[in-house]
């Protein structure tokens, strides 16, 4: 049997006096598009931002692809955040004082992908997300369903193995929304890469492979096991 991309065992991350997850745990297996549910304050999102390795659990494990995430150094979470990691968030996070196309692109240059190399490829993304038309317009010029299909091409532009979508339509109208969840994992399928999905809205949900559900900071993963 393959093991899962990432798994993560007994997460407890507190916040001051505020504890976020209570022994949470979590598996994503390669290609798969798991939907992490809850209610607003259950701890999802602190649960998506740990198995990113962008915040760190107080304790538990968390192994991505065999290797120990939170045994890396800073420097290495980072390489793995350009590179093997995609971001797509709910308010898009788009550079305002860059096109869509220097947005898309972005991802590739911090990785040393020459400008012209780079540009070609965001153009492709933003073509095959249905915007290829707007990369030289800013964000503040496009509608926010549009900004968010950018947001997807960004989180796409590098080939990652993990898409990380935090409420990535919370922001948009059910049709935007609904436009959004579909090509970002028809687009994710395609290319192999695992999304997670963080939402609370079932509509959203439905367009993963799995459901897990996060209430009070505890999570049962039935895929984790041993």
């Amino acid at each position: 049997m393959t093991e899962p991309l990432l798994v993560a065992r007994d997460l407890h991350k507190s916040f001051g006096p505020t504890t976020a997850l209570r022994g949470a745990g979590a598996t994503v297996k390669a290609g798969e598009v798991l939907a992490v549910m809850g209610p607003s304050g259950s701890g999802k999102s602190t649960l998506l931002h740990c198995l990113a390795g962008i915040v760190t659990p107080d304790s538990g494990t968390i192994h991505y692809d065999g290797h120990d995430l939170h045994a890396m150094s800073d420097r290495q979470r980072s390489a793995l955040r350009r590179t093997e990691f995609g971001f797509v968030f709910q308010f898009g996070q788009l550079v305002p004082e860059l096109t869509l196309l220097e947005n898309v692109a972005l991802p590739l240059r911090l990785t040393g992908v020459r400008r012209r190399a780079a540009e070609t490829r965001a153009g492709k993304w933003l073509e095959r997300l249905h915007v290829g038309d707007l990369g030289s317009r800013r964000p503040g010029d496009v509608s926010g369903g549009q900004g968010q299909r950018a947001a997807v091409a960004r989180a796409l532009v590098t080939g990652p193995k993990v898409v990380f979508a935090d409420e990535p339509t919370g922001a948009l109208d059910s049709l935007n929304g609904e436009t959004v969840m579909r090509l970002l994992t028809e687009a994710a399928r395609d290319t192999g890469a695992a999304v997670v999905l963080v939402t609370h809205e079932a509509r959203v949900a439905a367009h993963s492979d799995r459901e897990i559900v996060v209430r009070d900071g505890r999570v049962r993963d039935p895929e984790l096991v041993g």
